[in-house]
């Protein structure tokens, strides 16, 4: 990716310095958890998106599309704004060391730390939300506290320089959110506008509040194995940040 976009600068009216976002991609990564904020962010004037990989090899998605990172972990270039997104990749991560490293130092230096869905968790891995209010993804909220953090549900949380989404389709609102912070209402209005974002899903099955306690129940039993693993990776993880 590793442009600059200026799809509404006219619109805007306002071209500020370039804002560098760096956005991980890893294999197994939802796509939507990271396309859906990349989107919003590359109408904003003169922002940047970096896509960093622990390699330069094109990584595939948990929907089985391919991208391709701009640059590694080890060649990644300061950021103004970090992003994690989740997916049944992201489990991994937290055992990865020289990955979580490069969270945690990023994460000191960045302006904004962020994540959408189990992104979340990979900024604990990482410490960087000891102390801090979060959202993610439902099926794992309970495993934040492990990691220092305050779990809230809600679409966007933030807390001081954290920035967290709740679950893939929230990744939207997390950026029109940040734009508004950073630039004004008036350019996140125009993005949602532009993108024709007006959400009217078919269901209302989209929470374990609304949903039916059947299917949540039944999600809950198709995911158990995921979720475990996901426990118990946050335990190990939880166990280093003690250490």
């Amino acid at each position: 990716m590793n442009r600059r976009c200026l799809a509404l600068g006219a619109m805007s009216g306002a071209e500020g310095e370039a804002f560098r976002v760096g956005m991980l991609v890893f294999d197994g990564m939802t796509h939507l958890d990271m396309v859906g904020p990349a989107d919003m962010f590359a109408r904003v004037p003169g922002l940047e998106i970096v896509t960093i990989g622990l390699s330069l090899d094109p990584v595939t998605t948990d929907s089985g599309t391919r991208v391709l990172p701009d640059v590694t972990i080890a060649g990644a270039p300061p950021l103004d704004l970090l992003f994690v997104g989740g997916g049944p990749g992201m489990t991994g991560l937290l055992d990865d060391d020289a990955l979580l490293e490069f969270v945690r130092t990023s994460g000191r230096t960045a302006k904004w730390v962020t994540s959408v869905c189990t992104g979340a968790l990979v900024l604990g891995a990482a410490g960087l939300l000891d102390g801090y209010r979060a959202a993610t993804h439902w099926a794992v909220m309970h495993l934040l506290p492990a990691l220092g953090a305050e779990p809230v549900e809600a679409r966007v949380v933030i807390d001081r320089n954290r920035i967290t989404g709740g679950g893939v389709t929230a990744g939207i609102d997390f950026a029109l959110t940040i734009i508004a912070t950073l630039w004004g209402e008036e350019l996140a209005q125009l993005i949602q506008l532009a993108s024709e974002y007006d959400p009217q899903p078919p269901f209302r099955t989209g929470s374990p509040r609304t949903a039916p306690p059947e299917l949540v129940a039944r999600f809950r039993e198709i995911s158990g194995d995921l979720t475990e693993a996901r426990r118990a990776a946050v335990g190990r993880a939880a166990a280093r940040l003690r250490s």
